[in-house]
């Protein structure tokens, strides 16, 4: 691989978010570790949230977003996300995104938990982020100024006087490459990956999270992971997602009797908010059932990706119960920023599930992390093309750690011991448990790039779950079960930068 000085900013990652950015800017590269188009986004069934229907406003997402933020969504970038839902949907169809509509043409909207209003835009019926990942890869690839680097990795940023001024990459034969850049944008997604029960993408390790913190940036609300209440519980890994939509076409959730749990448990039964859902069906262990069969024979019509999903293990939700478990989904916490992508370090953006604006709080609403990633992506291009520094040109970082491309075999562990000490469930005995195991598997881990990123983010959201003694949002302390008014407030981390956040002498 060959050091670049590249004339236009950085993306590093191609979900909607980078995708989105890229559109913005008409001119970048954008760098991503697999291949155009992989990850997260492609694979959300739930739908886009926007406030489209004659009966719904903007105000009325915006409350149902804040309702369910457990006391933690930062206002301004609430009303930011749901003021700009009808321009995304708008930008989305004029791209060329086909959503399902009714037979008169308008938009079919569904129901979720946690909104008030029927407002969730579908494609496909459950193939929502595969029609939108269609439909921007393709302006991507019509676009000559954005030029689309694939299967290269970006592994540390460089720092120039402070200032982020480009990445290291790494190939996958283990050669590494300084791009210099005006600006960097990471757009990289989650961490469920971290977690042996997972629904994300073998792609999904954290690493821009892990990147921003070695270079010193402030992160936040890192003890906030979002664990889906309702993942097909036959052995995938990934877990195949049970989209909520079917919740909101009435499927139920039962025991292996047949009889509903969550009737008990809160008001809004299976439309109770995820954390909430899915404290109960964890709780359950292994006895608990979606029941979609009230969907009926058109099911497979409807949400042909559960379907299939389905029928791979033997089942067919038009008469069979679905086994159900919580698996990690989302990350709320991440790199600090604004709504506008600013991070604590100039010349660093972050847009999407690697940044937290506080627009999720300590629980994210159904179907508003596409929309995130389209809004802030698109404000985030603006604040990127007015606020770009000049890239360093000269001089050399200093040598990153050995490692090697990919993933451990130690991997398997660390995700183990997540699940078992950092999941739904936390306790200062477990949290303390899992940051000792972790340290015992480091040596083994870091030799490799995903490994090396896995063990800073694990400790980041260790941490972060020991410091807030309380049950808040997706953070639960089974030693601290009450939530603690006193710490309605949100935790912002930095770690100081270490020998492998990189800088340059320009």
């Amino acid at each position: 691989m060959n050091d670049r000085n590249f004339d236009r900013p950085i993306v590093v990652g191609s979900g909607v978010a980078g995708l989105s950015v890229a559109l913005g800017l008409r001119r970048a590269a954008v760098i991503t570790k697999t291949q155009l188009g992989d990850g997260s986004s492609r694979w959300a069934q739930g739908g886009v949230a926007s406030a489209m229907g004659a009966d719904d406003q903007p105000w009325r997402h915006a409350e149902d977003t804040v309702e369910v933020s457990a006391g933690l969504a930062v206002r301004s970038a609430v009303e930011a996300l749901t003021d700009g839902g009808r321009e995304a949907i708008d930008r989305l169809v004029a791209v060329g995104a086909n959503f399902d509509r009714n037979r008169d043409g308008t938009l079919r909207l569904g129901q979720e938990a946690g909104h008030g209003r029927r407002r969730i835009v579908h494609a496909d019926g459950d193939a929502t982020g595969a029609e939108i990942m269609r439909a921007l890869v393709g302006q991507v690839r019509g676009t000559q100024a954005i030029e689309v680097v694939e299967r290269v990795h970006a592994i540390d940023l460089v720092l120039s006087d402070g200032k982020v001024c480009g990445v290291v990459v790494m190939d996958d034969q283990g050669r590494t490459a300084l791009w210099r850049a005006p600006a960097v944008v990471l757009a990289t997604g989650g961490i469920g990956q971290l977690y042996a029960r997972t629904t994300n993408p073998v792609e999904a390790t954290g690493d821009g999270i892990a990147m921003a913190a070695r270079a010193g940036a402030d992160l936040i609300d890192m003890e906030f992971v979002q664990f889906h209440p309702t993942a097909l519980d036959t052995g995938g890994d990934p877990m195949p997602l049970l989209t909520e939509a079917l919740r909101g076409d009435g499927a139920r959730l039962v025991n292996s009797a047949g009889d509903r749990f969550m009737r008990g448990v809160h008001p809004d039964a299976e439309l109770a908010p995820r954390d909430i859902v899915a404290r109960t069906t964890y709780e359950r262990r292994g006895d608990a059932f979606l029941d979609a069969t009230v969907i009926g024979d058109d099911f497979e019509h409807h949400y042909p990706t559960v379907f299939a999903s389905a029928a791979r293990v033997g089942l067919d939700p038009r008469k069979d119960l679905l086994p159900v478990s919580p698996a990690a989904h989302y990350s709320m916490g991440g790199i600090a920023a604004d709504q506008d992508g600013r991070t604590s370090l100039r010349g660093l953006f972050a847009v999407g599930e690697c940044a937290s604006t506080g627009v999720h709080g300590g629980n994210r609403l159904a179907s508003n992390s596409l929309l995130e990633g389209l809004v802030f992506g698109k404000r985030a291009a603006a604040t990127v093309q007015a606020e770009q520094v000049v890239a360093g040109t000269t001089g050399a970082p200093t040598a990153p750690p050995a490692m090697a491309p990919g993933r451990p075999p130690a991997m398997q562990q660390l995700r183990d011991i997540m699940w078992e000490h950092v999941g739904v469930v936390r306790s200062e005995a477990s949290l303390v448990a899992a940051r000792q195991a972790i340290a015992r598997l480091a040596a083994d881990l870091e030799r490799f790039v995903e490994g090396h990123n896995a063990v800073t983010v694990a400790h980041l959201v260790i941490d972060a779950a020991l410091a807030r003694t309380e049950t808040r949002g997706a953070h639960a302390r089974s030693d601290y079960p009450n939530t603690d008014d006193a710490l309605a407030v949100r935790q912002r981390i930095r770690i100081e930068p270490r020998f492998d956040a990189l800088t340059v002498a320009v």
